[in-house]
């Protein structure tokens, strides 16, 4: 009887868990969950908004784990927050990659752009001193109405934000766990938290990262003087690796077809600072590759198995 009585028990025990995984509990186990924050306030910035995706496992243990801060955050899961109707899907990229065993699982922080303060948010502050003015002139139009804040932005990304997520979920928290990227703008401002903060990231993505500053055909005039703002801050900031890498790339198509001499003149900087081209830094061509959404998409699996596994 004390055999039959447990294992009833045992039975029923097992039939209750059962009832508990519902497919929306079971579809979180698989694929992740979303946390919503914001928009909520920020001095010296407008409103802030967040998306964090954690991992598949993370409410079921007590892991740790590293995180991926993306800019543009509106435009990495989900369609319907969009500002194009095409996203990065950044978590199935990331589901991938945990699936094939490239790389460890990690919550991507999104942080979404305050609209039309986007620019005057991701601009890093030494080019508002560096250039010239007829650059400088474009680079007022494209700013529209409004302070430039990005020396205040990278200080809460790294000072306020991350630890704020360090605090509330359970994080890896030194720079060799902490990646940042983003596109167009935001892999300019990615490159710069990296070469700025060293403390804080140890892993960037500066994916289709617009050096022209604003307007491609207005800054293919002064070319050289543009591709100089750059190179200059990465000779005297950038330092050697130490750890660090740093994926760059761009397209051919659209906005990205400004970009090669550009880019070919940071690579050469890279370089000269002691970093190694395929171990320290990549840097990738994509033939026909628009500045879109979709494009970036597309190679993401390509960029994180590289940046965040080391291979």
């Amino acid at each position: 009887m004390r055999a039959l009585a447990l294992l009833l028990a045992v039975t029923l025990s097992s039939c209750a868990l059962a009832e508990v995984q519902t497919p929306e509990s079971q579809l979180v186990q698989e694929q992740g969950r979303f946390v919503e924050e914001g928009p909520f306030a920020v001095s010296w910035l407008p409103d802030q908004q967040i998306t964090i995706w954690l991992p598949p496992g993370y409410d079921t243990g007590d892991r740790r784990y590293p995180v991926l801060y993306m800019h543009d955050g509106h435009n990495l899961f989900d369609p319907a927050k969009s500002n194009f109707d095409k996203v990065w899907a950044a978590d199935k990229a990331m589901l991938s990659l945990i699936e094939q065993g490239r790389v460890e699982p990690h919550i991507i922080v999104g942080i979404w752009a305050p609209g039309a303060a986007r620019y005057r948010q991701y601009l890093p502050a030494f080019v508002l001193d560096a250039a010239p003015p007829a650059l400088a002139q474009e680079m007022d139009q494209w700013a529209g109405d409004g302070p430039y804040m990005s020396r205040r932005y990278l200080g809460w990304l790294a000072d306020e934000l991350k630890p704020r997520i360090d605090a509330e979920y359970r994080t890896l928290t030194g720079p060799e766990h902490t990646a940042i990227a983003g596109s167009s703008m935001g892999g300019i401002m990615s490159c710069w938290a990296i070469a700025e903060r060293p403390d804080i990231y140890g892993r960037a993505a500066c994916i289709s990262s617009h050096w022209p500053i604003a307007d491609g055909d207005a800054a293919a005039a002064i070319q050289p003087q543009v591709a100089t703002i750059w190179t200059e801050y990465f000779d005297a900031y950038l330092g050697e690796p130490n750890g660090r890498r740093i994926w760059m790339d761009h397209g051919t198509d659209t906005l990205d077809r400004f970009y090669a001499p550009y880019q070919r003149a940071v690579d050469n900087s890279f370089r000269e600072a002691g970093w190694v081209e395929g171990t320290d830094f990549r840097t990738e061509i994509y033939e026909g590759a628009e500045h879109e959404e979709n494009a970036w998409a597309e190679r993401l699996p390509e960029v994180l198995g590289w940046l965040l596994s080391g291979e």
